[in-house]
């Protein structure tokens, strides 16, 4: 008899989540996001997608609201405010939510014993001093929750399956990455077990740090934990969905006449994601792409649409597409200490390392080094060292707007094309060459949403030229 990971609350539910067991291998990765799991009716749908898999690893997500939820209330908690009003409106949303995905009242019952025995213990939690771990372990709820209710689900339509608990498996170092060799050999023990399953249901974005304690990782981590998993079990593909048709070559709240890219490059795709492409987590593209994995993204509410493909080969276009990152601080130091000097910028790159804050451009001159951040945490700390180095001034309320392609940089009139379409908008940093597939463009807040619609026309709805064939 299979035993779940997760501990249920009686033996009945070991029971329940045992499935008639088939003899292959699973090979194929498929996470569904939030939205897709927004309703009772989206959650159903899924399990009719699932269904045209033979077999397939599927991760899971919180139910859209959740953690933000979750969110509120650690915030609440470390303020030492009531979150009662918080726990109450989660507990009614789950409440009917159970009511409208589940027929059978067995399963409903058992649905909301596991809801009020999860949010219960929150209230446990929230009675002692506030703490980073137990806040990372009420967020760990959400997708408790929708991995135990879309499970139960699949036990009402007596679709097979086995759960596995991600905390079994799932860790990250020291150094808050990754940690996969860990879970390579951890999953391959866990799925050992189940090799004649069907279907293996866990969750994303949740792990266990190098101290054994309930973490995460990160916002939008459920895509990473899909692509680490991919890449553990060397899965033949990946399968993200969400609620659009792929990446779009432009942000569809913006600009009105944006379409779907077909596919693109694991690179290409990388940087949209790092540079504000919200479909996709910045970093879930590397595990996939050191294993050579295909990584589709797909839309639950279209799923007949062939989606956006990612992998070793490239879009073939000068430009595949855009992407705006906003919230960007672009800071400016200025020395004549710089001048025919060697290890400046060394000291300058190990403030902000001390201060474990990525830098997204650098610019430099003789007497000046531009550069700007996303993380504002530690601003106040950094401008204060900073000083030391020369005069130093910042610009806030900054976005980038990142140009995508294949081989964008070897085009010699993309550039001066750019730079011709937004002759009339203030350029305050500008970076080209240091990567073959974009060219990043740093500007006032108040003027993305013109260079936007600017460059869309100048890039998408006039005549391009592709890349070489002898550069694919």
């Amino acid at each position: 008899m299979y035993k779940s990971n997760e501990k249920m609350h009686d033996v009945e539910d070991q029971a329940i989540f045992a499935g008639q067991l088939k003899n292959t291998y699973i090979m194929k990765v498929m996470k569904f996001g939030g939205t897709s799991l927004g309703t009772p009716e989206r959650m159903k749908a899924v399990a009719k997608i699932i269904q045209r898999e033979e077999q397939a690893v599927i991760v899971l997500s919180a139910i859209s609201g959740t953690t933000d939820t979750l969110h509120q209330i650690t915030t609440l908690w470390q303020k030492e405010k009531s979150i009662s009003d918080k726990v109450k409106a989660l507990q009614t949303h789950y409440n009917a939510f159970i009511e409208a995905l589940l027929q059978q009242v067995d399963l409903k019952k058992k649905a909301l014993l596991f809801v009020d025995h999860h949010l219960s213990s929150l209230n446990q939690i929230t009675r002692v001093h506030y703490s980073e771990t137990a806040a990372k372990t009420i967020l760990a709820i959400g997708e408790k929750l929708s991995t135990y209710l879309f499970g139960l689900l699949l036990c009402e339509h007596q679709i097979s399956f086995q759960h596995l608990d991600a905390l079994s498996f799932m860790q990250i170092n020291a150094d808050e990455e990754p940690d996969l060799p860990y879970i390579t050999k951890r999953l391959t023990l866990e799925l050992d077990k189940y090799t004649h399953t069907q279907y293996v249901l866990t969750q994303g974005y949740i792990c266990r740090n190098a101290k054994g304690e309930v973490d995460n990782l990160r916002r939008g981590g459920s895509d990473y934990s899909a692509t680490l998993i991919g890449a553990a079990i060397d899965a033949d593909n990946i399968q993200i969905w969400t609620d659009i048709d792929g990446i779009h070559n432009n942000d569809p709240r913006i600009v009105n006449t944006t379409r779907p890219v077909s596919h693109l490059s694991y690179r290409e795709a990388a940087e949209l994601a790092y540079f504000g492409a919200k479909i996709l987590h910045p970093t879930c593209v590397i595990p996939a792409e050191k294993k050579g994995i295909p990584l589709r993204l797909k839309n639950t509410f279209s799923p007949e649409a062939s989606g956006t493909l990612i992998s070793k080969n490239g879009s073939g276009k000068t430009a595949t597409a855009l992407a705006v990152k906003h919230g960007i601080t672009a800071i400016r130091i200025e020395s004549d200490r710089m001048l025919n000097a060697y290890g400046f910028l060394r000291q300058i790159f190990e403030v902000f390392e001390k201060h474990k804050t990525p830098i997204d451009m650098i610019t430099t001159s003789e007497v000046s080094v531009s550069l700007t951040i996303d993380d504002k945490k530690a601003l106040p700390s950094i401008l204060g060292t900073l000083k030391r180095f020369g005069k130093v001034t910042i610009d806030d309320h900054q976005s980038i707007i990142c140009i995508v392609g294949d081989h964008i940089s070897v085009k010699s009139n993309t550039l001066s094309r750019i730079i011709e379409t937004l002759q009339e908008i203030p350029i305050r940093m500008l970076s080209h060459g240091g990567s073959s597939n974009n060219i990043s463009l740093l500007l006032a807040y108040d003027h993305h949403e013109m260079a936007l619609q600017k460059l869309h026309t100048a890039l998408f709805e006039e005549k391009i030229q592709s890349v070489s064939p002898i550069l694919n």
